[in-house]
């Protein structure tokens, strides 16, 4: 039984640059897969990463989660991190100054392959293939942007990957910053009672997954498919491949091409799956 605190809620916020732990130091932790937010907001987190799997897990020491008040890091008595936007318009701009000495801070101690990256719309589109990849590195350290972002020359200066959750705009990065880490730590091995849900899921071949059913059998006059009460593994198997194609071409046709792009053609025919 493991001896983590189940305790991961608001800390008292403390005059320090002490990074806030969302769980307590431990041996077990010294080797977890750490993500550090640098963020306006740390009461933010753990958030819903607290409940179910991600909180088990959280609890359990296989992965923790550290936050970086970035209003600790501001400039003068009112600890200001932001001004307006050089050349005029709205909003204001995250000072260089004050995000750096938050990265900075965030980066210390960090080993091995760690990537930082700041949540923007102008960012990669994060996808399956990216929650693998950070899944696979030591940890994490995200920037959370506010207001109308970050100074370019942080960006430049610490080389920092961009990272998108999607063609939208939100207020800040802490929503997007937490659902990127659902998708990471349950590919974490130990997070998922059964390693091979992550095999069969959606987007681990690049296709949507496949329907699902339980029981009842028979539900206000819709059946479970025969199929898969026949207790023929093959053809079930065939079955799911099937619904899982159809689904993908009918919903995200670029997903489907992509797909199609990657499977071997035979002599003389197009490519299909």
């Amino acid at each position: 039984m493991s001896d983590v605190p189940k305790s991961y809620g608001r800390l008292a916020a403390r005059p320090t640059f002490t990074p806030r732990e969302l769980v307590k130091d431990s041996p077990e932790l010294a080797r977890a897969w750490t993500a550090r937010i640098i963020t306006l907001f740390p009461g933010a987190f753990p958030g819903v990463l607290g409940e179910s799997l991600t909180g088990k897990a959280l609890a359990q020491g296989i992965w923790q989660l550290q936050t970086f008040d970035l209003r600790e890091f501001g400039i003068g008595k009112h600890r200001n991190v932001d001004d307006t936007p050089a050349g005029g318009g709205a909003g204001m701009v995250l000072r260089p100054d004050v995000t750096a000495a938050a990265i900075r801070a965030a980066m210390t101690g960090t080993k091995g392959r760690w990537p930082l990256i700041y949540l923007s719309p102008r960012g990669r589109r994060f996808d399956q293939q990216m929650a693998r990849d950070f899944a696979g590195s030591d940890g994490i350290t995200m920037l959370c942007g506010r207001f109308e972002g970050v100074d370019e020359r942080v960006l430049e200066a610490f080389g920092i990957q961009e990272v998108s959750l999607g063609d939208f705009v939100m207020t800040g990065g802490e929503i997007a910053a937490q659902a990127m880490l659902d998708a990471t730590v349950r590919l974490l091995p130990g997070v998922l009672g059964n390693a091979e849900s992550a095999v069969e899921e959606s987007f681990s071949n690049g296709l949507l997954e496949h329907p699902q059913y339980t029981k009842p059998a028979e539900w206000e006059e819709r059946a479970i498919p025969e199929v898969l009460l026949s207790g023929n593994h093959a053809k079930i198997d065939a079955w799911r491949k099937a619904q899982s194609a159809a689904l993908t071409e009918a919903r995200r046709p670029d997903l489907w091409e992509k797909v199609n792009a990657k499977a071997p053609a035979a002599p003389g025919k197009k490519s299909n799956v």
